[in-house]
């Protein structure tokens, strides 16, 4: 079928509260926001600085401040109805109060097969779609001037309790290999498609060399994906998308309109075990549109993952490029003795302090406890067993606190991103936050380097 990958060195954390393959819509969505911030380094230029005003799906909401053809469009039609500002009234949020019917704005259709690469690529931008392509290194949106080395998607995701990629995109085959083809040829190299080992989801697919993945977490992070394949250099450039955002640009040239489904995955122990399904809704749906009335003093709302995810309070919006939202009880108990060897096994651990180990494929439910404070970063060899790309990641992590460039260059900068960190931080008995540290010497690395 192509390369194959296994992950060994890595963890897989089993919880309680998958989400039942069943596909449903939301509810009418009343409202949905954009979050500038959810597009790291962007610069938003407000268009539209007044409320009130009305836009139809796929009208440019901002653009970035370095480059006008980075746009971010509406999702939905109807009218901007608040924006919110936070210190130095930087935009945090752009409401729109959506329509019951939606309006498109058109941008024609566009076949792909016989467009060249700057037909395509002005369309994708103009449409606002650049959006959904992140570049490596830095994980950040790329910038439209560029051809990158390669394009990589991958339709595994191996996060705890995660969407998966190929549920989501089972009924949108057709608009993803229309998203690939154009993809295609917007590169110098190859579209790469990481799917399970044994797979056959993805079988007609074509116009992609798949990467056969198995193994424990992170096999499913693209990162790990490029790196077991074709490592990333410096002054190189790797576009990576994921299999619904590619079905979205696949969707523009068929039908000419910036149709922004969203499928989102409702997971883990705080979510009522019937409401635990796949919803179909818009990008930036309110989070209550999917999860109903909870207590959000009892349980945690979290866009994405346990890992990587962001909290939300009940009335918050679902973050950009999400596609999962977890629910798991609030940690407001201390365990009694819980410092003493073998006293709780209640939880998941990977030390053998913990009997939990003597159960590897025992599902657990888990809090947001921490269960230890921040203390000194020791070097213990227990980070480099969780990560399987070929780099120190103590080191790493020290070179980034310090902002040595030159070590950081050194030590694999341009291969990571915060999320090719999470199992470090879930790990590491230090309790750094490691993914904040790499996005800190990554964004160092914006900066000086560029």
């Amino acid at each position: 079928m192509g390369t194959g990958i296994k992950v060994k060195r890595g963890y897989d954390l089993r919880l309680k509260g998958e989400t039942k393959k069943e596909l449903v819509s939301a509810s009418h969505v009343a409202t949905i926001a954009i979050k500038p911030p959810d597009f790291h380094s962007v610069v938003p230029k407000l268009i539209h600085k007044k409320t009130g005003v009305r836009v139809e799906a796929g009208d440019e909401l901002f653009f970035s401040k370095y480059s006008d053809r980075l746009r971010f469009v509406s999702p939905v039609s109807g009218t901007i109805k608040e924006i919110v500002r936070g210190d130095r009234r930087r935009v945090m949020e752009i409401i729109i109060e959506a329509d019951k019917e939606t309006v498109y704005k058109d941008f024609g259709q566009l076949d792909v097969d016989s467009a060249d690469a700057n037909q395509l690529k002005n369309r994708i931008y103009e449409a606002g779609c650049g959006a959904f392509i992140m570049q490596r290194p830095y994980d950040i949106v790329a910038d439209p001037k560029d051809v990158p080395r390669d394009v990589y998607i991958s339709a595994v995701d191996t996060a705890p309790l995660a969407a998966d990629p190929e549920f989501i995109i089972a009924d949108q085959k057709e608009e993803f290999q229309v998203g690939i083809n154009a993809l295609a040829k917007l590169t110098e190299g190859k579209v790469h498609l990481g799917v399970k080992k044994g797979s056959t989801a993805f079988k007609s697919i074509s116009n992609v060399d798949f990467i056969e993945v198995s193994g424990k977490h992170p096999a499913g992070n693209v990162g790990v994906q490029i790196h077991k394949t074709k490592p990333i250099n410096q002054g190189e450039r790797i576009w990576t998308l994921s299999p619904e955002n590619v079905a979205i640009i696949g969707r523009l040239f068929m039908t000419g309109h910036f149709d922004a489904k969203r499928t989102i995955a409702l997971a883990g122990t705080g979510a009522d075990e019937n409401a635990r399904k796949y919803y179909r809704t818009v990008i930036g749906a309110a989070v209550s549109d999917i999860i109903g009335d909870v207590d959000d003093e009892a349980i945690r709302v979290i866009s994405g993952n346990v890992f990587t995810g962001a909290k939300l309070s009940k009335s918050g919006y679902v973050s950009y490029y999400d596609n999962t939202v977890t629910l798991i009880p609030e940690g407001k108990d201390y365990r009694l003795f819980g410092w003493l060897p073998f006293s709780y096994n209640g939880i998941p651990s990977k030390s053998r302090t913990s009997f939990s180990w003597l159960f590897p494929n025992k599902k657990y439910e888990v809090n947001t406890n921490m269960n230890g404070e921040e203390r000194a970063l020791v070097v213990t060899g227990e980070m480099e067993e969780v990560m399987p790309m070929d780099i120190y990641p103590m080191h790493l992590l020290k070179a980034c606190l310090a902002g040595d460039i030159e070590k950081m260059q050194d030590l694999g900068i341009y291969e990571v991103i915060p999320e090719d960190f999470a199992l470090v931080d879930y790990i590491n008995t230090s309790k750094v936050d490691a993914q904040d540290i790499i996005r800190m010497g990554l964004d160092i690395m914006i900066t000086e380097v560029g």
